[in-house]
């Protein structure tokens, strides 16, 4: 049978990237991603929110330009896939989690809010894909 694993999430980064580098060299950041999402209930009237929060590895250039121009509570789009972890701590209780694995990601908000831009009136929304073969940089 046939799979398919892709993840879409728009939100706030919930920490600054986290910028390391693997053994081999390659570079790896690491963030978190806050998804909400609002509904006025149904019996009372009153506005909702549900938060999701979601680990995010970044590899390569792309993590790299993550780690220089997102921080904390700044807007991103982010494409990739769902990975399964598995570990056991120190006391042995095993754990496990889902996050997720960029691969490709968007700069979302205003002009004038965006490092990345080149000038330009400063109105308007900026949106600019990103991916290994397309830094806009």
């Amino acid at each position: 049978m046939s799979s398919f694993n892709k993840v879409i999430l728009m939100g706030n980064l919930t920490r600054d990237p986290e910028l390391r580098s693997l053994p081999s060299g390659t570079t790896v950041v690491n963030f978190g991603l806050a998804v909400s999402e609002r509904w006025k209930d149904k019996n009372t009237g009153e506005q909702r929110e549900e938060v999701c929060f979601v680990d995010v590895d970044a590899f390569g250039r792309q993590g790299e330009v993550v780690s220089e121009y997102f921080s904390k509570g700044k807007p991103i789009l982010v494409e990739g896939r769902l990975r399964f972890r598995q570990w056991e701590t120190d006391s042995g209780e095993k754990r496990s989690k889902l996050s997720v694995t960029l691969d490709r990601f968007s700069f979302v908000g205003s002009r004038q809010d965006s490092e990345f831009q080149d000038g330009g009136s400063g109105t308007g929304s900026a949106i600019a894909t990103a991916t290994d073969d397309d830094i806009p940089f």
